[in-house]
């Protein structure tokens, strides 16, 4: 595989514009062990490649929303628009204003469910995840593994026993119904404690030989330090949460998020496919904001946390 790489790489600095890129690198004196100037650039053009297919879903989709009726249909698909129009963002905000419930409500329930659950997940998943990472008590490894093996099952797997428990303590068709389940998720456990790990013991201990208390430490090292981690959970919660419809929890119309809105415009089938794009796209700028303004912790904690584990 080396080889064959070596060989990609040597015909690609022969080609006019990567003899520029080759001239680049040999300026910054990008050197790795074990590995060529050629190898390097067969892998940037290998990982740009797949990097660009990517991209192209997500594009499309930006693409689509200002497309007309009859371009969203054509196939195979263009990514690029022939005839750009509004008509879908206008038709999508002449049905928002015909609903029932002032939209406003729709979106009032889902930055409520959205940062009380965000908020709530960090909190109560950093809060646990310290006395698992830095202390040993009975029953700490078998803690720790239980919520590695909790990963292994799906939300649809837990669908059922989370509907029985808020059912039975009467939290059916209120936030909490949502927003429990959530707080609740081992995912950011997880994270937390593995990036809590890497905390030096000796840092805490001198902290409480200068009269820190537990709370202190927890608040004025711990959570700076876990900055990538709980960044990443927020990440997580936050795309998780701002997506949910409510399912079988919510039935008051006025305690449903948008998202389930914006599907009842939708459920009017074919005619409503180019408003389905603009919903798609407008669903999907404050995750993608989200991520791409917070991405460097993501790739710190990822990096750092034992998911490679």
């Amino acid at each position: 595989m080396k080889k064959l790489f070596s060989k990609i790489g040597a015909a690609l600095v022969k080609v006019p514009p990567f003899k520029q890129i080759s001239a680049w690198l040999a300026h910054r004196r990008i050197t790795r062990r074990n590995r060529s100037l050629g190898v390097d650039i067969a892998l940037t053009v290998f990982l740009g490649f797949f990097g660009i297919i990517s991209v192209l879903p997500l594009w499309l989709i930006v693409v689509n929303a200002f497309k007309p009726l009859n371009e969203v249909f054509m196939f195979p698909p263009k990514f690029y628009v022939v005839n750009p129009t509004m008509d879908n963002f206008l038709d999508l905000f002449q049905l928002i204003g015909n609903s029932w419930v002032p939209f406003s409500r729709y979106i009032f329930n889902t930055v409520f469910i959205t940062l009380l659950g965000t908020i709530g997940s960090v909190i109560i998943a950093s809060m646990a995840a310290y006395p698992l990472a830095k202390y040993q008590f009975p029953g700490s490894k078998f803690m720790s593994s239980l919520i590695v093996y909790s990963l292994m099952f799906n939300g649809s797997v837990t669908g059922i026993p989370n509907y029985i428990i808020m059912s039975k303590i009467g939290l059916i068709d209120t936030y909490w119904a949502v927003v429990l389940p959530a707080i609740g998720s081992t995912m950011g456990l997880y994270l937390m404690r593995n990036n809590m790990t890497h905390i030096p013991t000796s840092l805490l201990e001198s902290c409480k030989i200068d009269g820190a208390s537990e709370f202190k430490i927890y608040w004025k090292i711990i959570m700076p330090l876990s900055k990538p981690a709980w960044i990443t959970l927020v990440i997580l919660s936050f795309q998780s949460l701002w997506g949910t419809t409510g399912g079988t929890y919510l039935y008051t119309e006025k305690l449903k998020p948008v998202t389930y809105a914006l599907s009842q415009i939708l459920a009017a089938g074919v005619v409503r496919t180019g408003v389905s794009s603009a919903v798609s796209l407008i669903m999907l700028i404050v995750p993608v904001a989200v991520f791409v303004i917070s991405q460097s912790n993501v790739v710190e904690t990822m990096a750092s946390s034992g998911m490679k584990d």
